[in-house]
């Protein structure tokens, strides 16, 4: 089989992402399931739909997902789908909106195409039609878990005098940057390549700044999945957020 490319990169992370998006939605409001039994459901049939998609349209390249055995054959690709098929499964289980579906395509490790799908919001965020961000003004906003904020996302907040805006799922957070609701993204509590490649690639293409936290960029499908840290915020605060977590989170 050879792959379709009448449907770009882009225009294909996006049309993924929406009809994964889609389909949780059916599972969601089927009645057939609650609480983490949906959240498996929803990750399940989401996944399944994915990987039948993405090799049949783009049958040469390499998939990494989060509900899928890694193949170390990735390593070898130029051309690398990462996907995490529910991101925020507990607020899908809960019916809350901020939970996400996240396509990126990796070319040569950097966040090339990205799509996030926020399907309770009727909203999906892509690379190839990258966002306009709104004008900031007033104090920054700075976006911490729900249930868990962490305590250097608390410290940075009160050095920079940010507000807190508590969210749930990484790429509702990063795409809450992109729509303007929020200045900064600062997450160092771990995550995977799944949980911040689509969002980087979309908050790159509107412009924004995303990097580690230690403002070396993002690089993606390497053997270690393990990619703990994320900064995603305006480009006109990143240099004094990085000094800030610099002096507060040495090991950044």
């Amino acid at each position: 089989m050879t792959a379709d490319v009448t449907l770009g990169d882009a225009a294909l992370a996006r049309r993924l992402a929406e009809s994964a998006g889609a389909l949780l939605l059916v599972v969601q409001r089927s009645g057939l399931f609650e609480g983490k039994a949906l959240g498996c459901a929803g990750d399940r049939v989401a996944n399944a739909f994915l990987i039948e998609a993405i090799r049949a349209r783009r049958p040469g390249d390499a998939i990494l997902s989060e509900e899928e055995k890694d193949d170390a054959g990735r390593l070898a690709a130029r051309r690398v789908w990462i996907v995490d098929p529910l991101d925020g499964s507990r607020e899908y289980g809960e019916g809350r909106t901020d939970w996400a579906v996240h396509v990126a395509l990796s070319i040569d490790g950097a966040p090339a195409h990205g799509a996030v799908a926020l399907p309770g919001l009727a909203l999906t965020l892509c690379s190839g039609r990258p966002a306009c961000v709104p004008a900031q003004e007033g104090p920054l906003r700075l976006l911490v878990s729900r249930s868990r904020p962490a305590a250097d996302a608390l410290a940075v907040a009160e050095a920079l005098g940010a507000e807190l805006v508590p969210m749930g799922s990484a790429g509702a957070k990063a795409m809450a940057v992109v729509r303007g609701e929020a200045d900064i993204y600062f997450h160092s509590g771990g995550q995977y390549e799944w949980d911040n490649c689509a969002p980087a690639a979309v908050a790159l293409a509107a412009g924004l700044h995303a990097s580690r936290i230690d403002g070396t960029p993002l690089r993606y499908n390497r053997p270690d999945k393990y990619l703990p840290d994320l900064l995603i915020c305006r480009p006109a605060i990143a240099e004094r957020v990085l000094a800030t977590i610099r002096t507060l989170c040495p090991r950044g």
